[in-house]
């Protein structure tokens, strides 16, 4: 019996040696924990940069997209600049060969309409101001300083209720052009009297609304203040005149416009607005109808013109052909730990000297639109 309470006792002691055994010390326990924090800190540091990265690539992706979509929003507008649904006025007009009666005489206030203005209306499918335009004070609010506004002319490019285009709304401007020879008058703009004809004098030709979009940009977003800059438009609603302004895109920060201007007439003279009769006469001063000529031949001359203040003069803008369009688009968000040290020249403008030493990322991009519709009538085969 003793003998086995003996061995007893050496199991149970050989035992609990061997669980003393397989246990940490304190001081392996403490390099455990500071190598585990040490990879925790590594996993973090990792998570971190990774989740910076991402957002500094969502914001940039966010710029770029931003910057593209608003420069094809202008590109797209500018394109039907000029659309009249078949109309032509007469000074742009190559199968006519009487002195024209519409050429614009003025240039017109872009947040109003009279119809007395409708010739300058239909002539000048483009305007820009660098400032608040006249007459536009109750519409362009909290303009963005050192930035352009540009106004588009042109009818829907869809029938009223056809489609996904807006159905007819009473007090809006209408275009109505006249094909039929009986008409008394070759187009209406207006509210009402639409009764003009197609070539058959016998339906009504197709009633388009009147699109005159602003475009320009605002020092904030949704709340005053916020200090997000945003690209806005205003388009003639009810009471044909502009209605509240629209915000489009965030971060757009920079705007400048600039004119390309058909200013060279046929044989390389400067164009004759008063008499710009559409067929060339020979040397003996017969007309000369072999010979189709235009006041330009529907490309810029010289360089791109950027509008002072007060606007254009009306000849430069009876001759547009062409936009150039450029845009400062910033992130929405600031990026932490950069400092923008560039400047930037929009076209021919200055370099924005505000806009150094911000933590903002910024990219310039342009594009440069024909006016299609405009361009297209003066040339010649």
């Amino acid at each position: 019996m003793n003998d086995m309470n003996t061995a007893f006792r050496g199991l149970a002691s050989g035992t609990c040696g061997r669980l003393r055994q397989s246990g940490f010390s304190l001081v392996e326990l403490m390099i455990a924990a500071v190598i585990s924090l040490l990879i925790m800190a590594a996993v973090l540091t990792l998570f971190l940069d990774v989740s910076r990265t991402n957002d500094e690539m969502a914001k940039t992706n966010a710029q770029i997209e931003n910057g593209r979509f608003a420069l094809q929003l202008l590109q797209e507008d500018l394109a039907h600049a000029g659309f009249w649904s078949g109309y032509v006025p007469e000074f742009d007009d190559l199968s006519s060969s009487a002195v024209p009666t519409d050429v614009p005489d003025s240039v017109p206030e872009p947040c109003s309409w009279t119809a007395a203005d409708n010739a300058n209306l239909l002539g000048i499918s483009v305007q820009v101001y660098d400032g608040v335009p006249p007459g536009c004070s109750g519409i362009v609010t909290n303009k963005k300083a050192n930035t352009d506004v540009l106004v588009v002319r042109h009818a829907e490019t869809c029938r009223p209720g056809v489609g996904n285009c807006e159905a007819e709304q009473s007090g809006k401007l209408y275009f109505q052009p006249s094909f039929c020879a009986d008409d008394a008058v070759r187009y209406v703009l207006g509210t009402s009297g639409f009764t003009l004809r197609n070539r058959d004098c016998a339906t009504l030709s197709d009633k388009r609304r009147f699109v005159s979009n602003l475009y320009y940009i605002r020092d904030y977003s949704v709340t005053a203040g916020d200090g997000i800059p945003t690209l806005m438009r205003s388009t003639f609603g009810s009471g044909a005149m502009p209605g509240a302004g629209e915000a489009l895109i965030e971060g757009i920060e920079g705007f400048r416009v600039e004119l390309g201007i058909d200013s060279v007439g046929d044989g390389g003279v400067a164009n004759n607005y008063s008499e710009a009769i559409n067929f060339a006469l020979n040397a003996q001063g017969d007309v000369d109808r072999s010979r189709p000529i235009n006041r330009g031949n529907g490309t810029a001359d010289g360089e791109f013109v950027r509008c002072p203040a007060a606007g254009c003069s009306v000849e430069q803008l009876i001759d547009v052909v062409a936009v150039k369009v450029f845009l400062l688009v910033r992130g929405v968000q600031p990026s932490l730990g950069f400092s923008d040290s560039k400047s930037y020249a929009l076209g021919a403008a200055d370099p924005a000297a505000e806009i150094v030493g911000s933590n903002y990322k910024r990219h310039v991009y342009s594009t440069t639109a024909r006016l299609v519709n405009v361009s297209g009538r003066r040339e010649t085969p």
